[in-house]
Formats: structure tokens, sequence, C-alpha cells
């Protein structure tokens, strides 16, 4: 992982592309802004952590197709 620090006002670059500025640093909150074509993708990792997590545990409740279709080919 790269450490850079920065201060509001200042930005770093990735790639060609997208830019990382720092807006605004109040308390322990940092404001950014980031500068990126439409086809990247950007997501708040908090929430994309929640949607999997969410996504493993409905996934454990599904049926198993071919077992289902076993059980009623007996029936």
């Amino acid at each position: 992982m790269l450490v850079l620090s920065r201060k509001p006002g200042e930005a770093i670059r990735i790639g060609d592309d997208i830019e990382v500025s720092i807006i605004e640093v109040r308390g322990d909150t940092v404001r950014i802004g980031i500068d990126a074509p439409r086809s990247v993708d950007i997501f708040r990792k908090e929430l994309l952590d929640q949607v999997q997590s969410a996504n493993v545990e409905a996934a454990k409740g599904v049926v198993d197709v071919d077992i289902l279709g076993e059980f009623l080919k007996k029936k």
C-alpha cells in the first residue's frame, strides 16, 4: 500500500485519467474529490462490503436446483 500525505488543494494522479483531490480536512474527516471517466466504477468500500455480505447471506438460502429437480421427479 502506498501512503501519501496531502494538504487541502493538493491531489494525486492514478494512471492517465484519474485524479484524487483533497477538498477539505475538518477534524478526523477528510473530504476528497475524484475525477475519473464515467466508465470507472467508484464505490464506498463499507457499502460494497455490506452488499457483498448481504449477497452471501442471501445465497445461503438458495435451494440447489438439481436437488429440487430430483426431489420433484420422485414425487
